[in-house]
């Protein structure tokens, strides 16, 4: 449709308002362009500024020095004094030249170490790719992309840290290695250069003959691919200690040569099939007491950023003691005065600075080979039994609930939540009310659950894991009470837990290296810090109950040594049903442990059989003990240690046992009932027990006499309701002369004999505690005067020998032989006779009429 308008002016603004409305694209289009030269400009500006940064960064690299790519620097290990112990790759190494290493073993080891190896110059884009997500994704360091050039070039000029300058000039470096050398060459350096484990063992070459006892040539496909897959960690893959791993390790690397096209699917099926220790050589290499302390050292600097000490060059000062570990190791050897059943039994010890967590020695274990050893000290190997009650148990407890040293809890038939399964001790017997510290020092199982479900399974862990031990989330449950771990825990992690306890509650993670120095200079401490895990109280109190550990009743009565305060714990472990009924297992348990420490020093002991199954009997199970107490004793010799210091938080309470809640004694408790236990500031009792309270006093009293029988009745009150646990203590006196307790009786009367005619008797009623005789009533007492009654029937001489009450002799005494004994069937001590006195004195003599 045509619109018409009126003028030709309309027209015109018409067409300039049209105009005005398409103006706006064109601006749009101008602003697209402008914002695609910013962002070329930038890129090209960015890359311009990379470039500088990165020839800045790569600028400082180290020549490319022929020597240092064939020959690894070995790196120097001190020991706590500044003196030389060992020197990681001095020896053991052989160099092959490339072309007599075989075809699968090198693409083997290109294969599962870069596969990208001949179509790269350095650098592998792709596998960077991969690696760059990870590390934005996961943290940087998450995972490495480094090429065999590139490790070539770290392991013979660098640290292993992961910084952007070192991995620059890494990478810088290789670009200059792939122009100087061909890619066969490289290969070559690495192939020499990977470390294979046992003795300072590194090189392919070396390899072969640690592993099959064989040159190069003579190995399998298999063979190869195991070679190529343990160099990546050979204590992991250790075919001796771990065969599973390694064998999976082996296979891993047989799909990678298939997936890369090296083998074929058939070749790589048939080597799976072949056992992983079907042609290994027994190892022939004993292993040397210091291996233990060294593979905590690997194992430190390995955690630090992969540094390989063999190649490092590096100068690793540690805490480690000689003196100590000579100590322990003589102890191992059967040299001490611990003497181990047979060759087999095993011991796993760590020593370590309970103030600052530092290692002073380590003993792995007893007669074992080189290839085939564990590391008893340090694997995570084995359940800690009662060893772990402090740390999960008690300790959570304190620290949450604020309970003190007191704290009732009962000792009787349990089973775990929702099961029907029996909690038994070790004594299969219940020993009832009980304080916790009673329940630590005798180890009973039922309290320690009882403690957990308190405290509950989520602080439980918290509080376990704070002290180093490898608890995952959601894993802890009421087993783990008693030391039934899914996983095992090793005596380092548990010496560094229970160092916690000793150190105010902070905790120290084990370690052996103190600080590293690097071929330049660089200086690198390696101490972690000390955490503050838990309150001082809570370090303080459960370190006084676990000195009861050691004292008569508790469950290493007679392992304490003089002189030295010490706190620790025993803990063994059980076989389950099934394990005991496959092994036809009657007696004996798997593990024994003992952890233990001063102020100075702490020390954890695992022992059994490596096996885990050949059970520990009778005097074996003492050898923890024994350890213990030997290995203390010689490291705190000419050693001032001091006691452990009770914090400000923390106060002692006088309280009667038995109650509970805790109460006060009063004045009349018994001394013997009351106990000395330490509470939270704040918590501590302030009731008063009245079960020792004044007694109440007999009310009531009569004192007839009978003059035909010639006794004196005595009677009295007491409410019924109080009469469980007292007697009543009678007294007599004559003519007011001094008292005398005629005896103490159950009932609430008494009957004297043949009282002294004329005489006047006091008597005393006292109500005394049966449980604490310093508790006594106040008195109730009664007079009677006994009358004078002539006996007609037999008159006595002039020298006063009457028999009418008495035998009268000639000084006038009128008393009876003192034998006679009431009718209540009591023992009544003699009445002191009276003054002599003239025959004729009426008023003194008791004159026989």
């Amino acid at each position: 449709m045509t619109e018409k308008y009126q003028s030709r002016e309309e027209r015109r603004k018409s067409q300039g308002n049209n105009n005005k409305k398409k103006q706006p694209k064109k601006q749009k289009r101008s602003l697209f362009k402008r914002i695609l030269i910013i962002m070329f400009s930038l890129g090209i500006l960015f890359m311009v500024a990379g470039a500088i940064t990165f020839f800045v960064l790569a600028s400082g690299a180290p020549p490319l020095d022929e020597a240092l790519l064939k020959d690894p620097l070995s790196s120097k290990v001190y020991d706590i004094n500044g003196k030389k112990i060992y020197e990681f790759g001095a020896e053991k190494r052989t160099f092959v030249p490339i072309d007599e290493i075989p075809d699968d073993l090198k693409n083997a080891v290109i294969a599962v170490e870069d596969a990208r190896f001949y179509k790269h110059h350095g650098l592998d884009v792709i596998r960077l790719g991969g690696a760059v997500i990870a590390n934005i994704t996961e943290g940087y360091g998450a995972e490495g992309a480094s090429t065999i050039s590139q490790q070539v070039i770290k392991n013979s000029f660098f640290t292993q840290d992961k910084k952007l300058k070192r991995k620059v000039q890494e990478l810088w470096m290789a670009f200059q290695l792939e122009r100087k050398y061909s890619k066969e060459q490289i290969l070559e350096m690495y192939l020499n250069k990977i470390y294979y484990g046992v003795g300072n063992t590194y090189g392919v070459a070396k390899a072969a003959e640690l592993y099959y006892g064989k040159t190069l040539d003579e190995l399998t496909l298999e063979e190869s691919a195991f070679i190529a897959g343990v160099g990546n960690n050979p204590g992991l893959f250790n075919p001796y200690t771990h065969p599973e791993r390694a064998e999976k390790r082996r296979n891993i690397v047989l799909n990678l040569m298939e997936k890369n096209n090296f083998i074929t699917k058939e070749e790589a099926t048939a080597a799976k099939t072949t056992a992983i220790d079907a042609t290994l050589v027994a190892s022939k290499e004993e292993s040397q007491p210091i291996d233990s302390f060294l593979d905590q050292v690997k194992k430190e600097l390995k955690e630090q950023g992969g540094i390989d000490v063999y190649t490092a060059g590096l100068k690793i000062y540690t805490s480690f003691d000689p003196d100590a570990q000579a100590h322990i190791d003589s102890l191992l050897n059967n040299e001490g005065d611990v003497q181990f059943p047979n060759d087999e039994f095993q011991a796993g010890i760590a020593l370590i600075d309970t103030q600052t967590g530092e290692i002073r020695a380590l003993g792995g274990g007893r007669n074992q080979s080189a290839n085939s050893r564990i590391n008893f000290a340090i694997d995570p190997l084995n359940q800690p039994g009662s060893t772990i009650k402090p740390i999960i148990d008690y300790g959570p407890a304190i620290e949450n609930l604020k309970w003190s040293t007191y704290h009732q809890i009962v000792d009787e038939p349990t089973t775990y939540t929702g099961s029907d399964k029996k909690i038994n001790n070790v004594d299969f017997k219940y020993l009832g009310q009980m304080t916790i510290r009673t329940a630590l020092a005798k180890s009973r199982n039922t309290t320690a659950v009882k403690t957990f479900r308190e405290v509950g399974g989520k602080k439980a862990r918290e509080f376990a894991v704070n002290l180093g031990m490898p608890f995952s989330e959601n894993e802890v449950n009421e087993a783990y009470a008693i030391g039934g771990t899914e996983g095992g825990i090793s005596p380092l992690q548990m010496a560094g837990a229970y160092a916690a306890f000793g150190n105010n509650g902070n905790f120290n993670k084990p370690h052996a290296v103190k600080k590293i120095i690097y071929p330049d200079d660089t200086e690198v401490v390696m101490a972690p810090e000390s955490v503050p895990v838990m309150k001082e109280a809570t370090a303080f109190m459960i370190t006084d109950m676990l000195k009861s550990v050691l004292e008569p009743g508790g469950s290493a009565a007679g392992y304490d040594v003089s002189g030295l305060p010490i706190a620790g714990k025993t803990g063994t472990t059980n076989y389950d049903s099934k394990t005991a009924q496959k092994y036809n297992i009657e007696s004996g348990v798997p593990d024994v442990w003992f952890s233990g420490y001063t102020t100075n020093y702490t020390i954890s002991i695992w022992t059994g059989y490596k096996d885990n199954i050949t059970p520990i009997k009778n005097k074996e199970r003492n050898i923890a003990k024994q350890l213990f107490r030997d290995i203390i004793t010689y490291v705190s010799k000419d050693k001032d240690t001091k006691d452990f210091v009770k914090p400000n938080s923390v106060v002692k309470v006088g309280v009667e046992k038995g109650t509970n809640p805790a109460k006060l004694p009063s004045e009349f408790t018994p001394k013997e009932d009351i106990v000395y236990e330490y509470f939270i500031k704040g918590t501590e009792p302030t009731e008063i027990s009245d079960k020792y309270d004044k007694l109440t006093s007999p009310t009531d009293l009569v004192a007839t006499y009978n003059a035909e029988k010639n006794e004196i009745a005595l009677s009295w009150n007491f409410p019924k309701d109080k009469l469980d646990g007292i007697s009543f203590e009678v007294s007599a006196s004559i003519d007011e002369g001094p008292g005398i307790v005629q005896g103490t009786l159950k009932d609430l009367t008494y009957t004297m004999v043949n009282p002294i005619p004329g005489a006047i008797y006091s008597f005393t009623i006292v109500a005394v505690s049966d449980d604490n005789k310093e508790n006594r009533s106040d008195p109730i007492s009664s007079k009677i005067e006994i009358p004078i009654i002539p006996d007609i029937t037999n008159p006595g001489d002039d020298n006063g020998n009457g028999n009418d009450n008495g035998e009268g002799n000639g000084n006038g005494d009128g008393n009876d032989d003192g034998n006679g004994d009431d009718d209540t069937g009591i023992d009544i001590p003699d009445i002191p006779p009276l003054p002599p006195g003239d025959v004729n004195d009426q008023s003194n003599g008791r004159k026989g009429n």
